[in-house]
């Protein structure tokens, strides 16, 4: 199965290199993040893991929350970015082992791990029924893969005011809903979760919103984004679209966020 998405999404190296080094100031602007976690680990059925994988754990969030929970478990922390391990190592990211790998080619032995909990990482990664091959590989029969991600929708506040200046790609793009679906269809997982929720963050203003996106290492990452500086004319009208987008309570800035639960028969 080809994902129609891989010609299209950045470059692997561009995004380990940007989130290594928002690294250091990514806990404090990752509110969205730590609410999706929180929503994927709230949906984990029952388990007892011997080994847990945090795939994509950046600073280690959910790593921490997955030794709480497991605490006689042996974890490991894997991410593509080794500023975010670093980080999270001298933070006590929760995990034993932290290893700076590729979700599509993982260094773990076959039936190896019990759960692998992926929040809002696999957007990133160009070939999706790889890292589900991977993961179906790696698990023991009975574990789980369990993920977040972002779909097509995310950001559209952002995508369509900036539609009305230019024809230019602005913001990154996300593979629909129905690619992650026919991947978990046919990467020979048992599907017990798939669904959307919207989350949506405001901001008092246009700086604040574009200052959180470079803080948390997903500003504009995609091939054929704009080079150089926006001109004064063209940034006054996307600034004018944005506003008038804006709530009582600020500018929104809506994320749809997918959350699969696979499981190893």
């Amino acid at each position: 199965m080809q994902d129609e998405m891989a010609d299209v999404l950045p470059d692997k190296r561009q995004v380990a290199l940007s989130f290594s080094r928002a690294a250091a100031q990514y806990d404090g602007a990752a509110l969205l993040q730590r609410r999706v976690a929180d929503r994927l680990l709230a949906r984990l059925p029952p388990l007892n893991p011997q080994l847990w994988l945090d795939l994509g754990s950046g600073t280690g969030y959910c790593s921490r929350a997955l030794a709480q929970r497991h605490p006689h478990s042996e974890g490991l922390a894997l991410d593509l970015a080794a500023g975010m391990l670093r980080h999270a190592r001298q933070q006590d990211g929760g995990a034993r082992h932290y290893l700076a790998a590729d979700a599509e080619r993982l260094p773990l032995r076959d039936d190896s791990c019990d759960l692998i909990v992926s929040s809002l990482a696999l957007q990133w990664c160009p070939d999706l029924p790889a890292v589900l091959a991977e993961a179906r590989r790696s698990l023991r029969p009975g574990g789980v893969l369990a993920f977040s991600s972002l779909v097509e929708g995310t950001l559209a506040e952002l995508r369509q005011s900036w539609a009305r200046v230019d024809d230019q790609i602005h913001v990154n793009r996300f593979r629909p809903q129905t690619t992650y679906a026919e991947a978990a269809k046919a990467s020979g997982l048992q599907v017990l979760t798939l669904e959307v929720e919207p989350e949506q963050l405001l901001f008092a203003d246009l700086r604040a919103l574009t200052h959180h996106l470079k803080a948390i290492g997903a500003h504009n990452l995609n091939q054929g984004r704009p080079q150089g500086l926006t001109g004064r004319h063209r940034l006054a009208a996307f600034t004018q679209a944005y506003e008038s987008l804006r709530q009582p309570a600020g500018l929104p800035a809506t994320y749809q966020v997918i959350y699969v639960l696979l499981r190893k028969e």
